[in-house]
């Protein structure tokens, strides 16, 4: 008989990590986001009590282009989600997956002692996250 081994969070997310200045343009993190090919950027503390934000390909949809506002005038902490809903490296997948559909996400930030570590999706969890053994 099979049984199911857990899959954590660390072993599908991603370690690469795009990370923007809160102060930056929306233009220039949308250019970044093109460039880098991601939905999702996370949004660097102010300061060492801040935490962490998540600007995402929908937030510049509904919050900038569906309201008529120019890119380069609407800077991304003004459109970002703060603070940034995040996971735990050794969180089981089907934990993460719960979390992440009961609060209509595709994917969050990795987060360890407060560092961000990697950013982990639905699709990653999907595709990758459900082995036996």
């Amino acid at each position: 008989m099979k049984t199911k081994t857990p899959t954590f969070v660390k072993d599908v997310m991603w370690e690469q990590v795009d990370i923007v200045d809160s102060k930056s343009t929306v233009a220039q993190a949308l250019e970044d986001m093109q460039h880098k090919k991601t939905k999702m950027l996370i949004v660097e503390k102010s300061h060492d009590y801040d935490e962490y934000g998540v600007l995402l390909v929908s937030d510049i949809a509904a919050k900038v282009i569906a309201k008529d506002r120019a890119l380069d005038r609407v800077n991304v902490y003004e459109v970002m989600n703060k603070p940034a809903i995040s996971v735990h490296p050794d969180m089981d997948v089907r934990y993460c997956a719960r979390l992440l559909t009961r609060f209509g996400l595709s994917r969050c930030p990795v987060m360890d002692n407060g560092n961000i570590v990697g950013v982990v999706s639905l699709t990653s969890i999907v595709f990758n996250g459900l082995r036996t053994t």
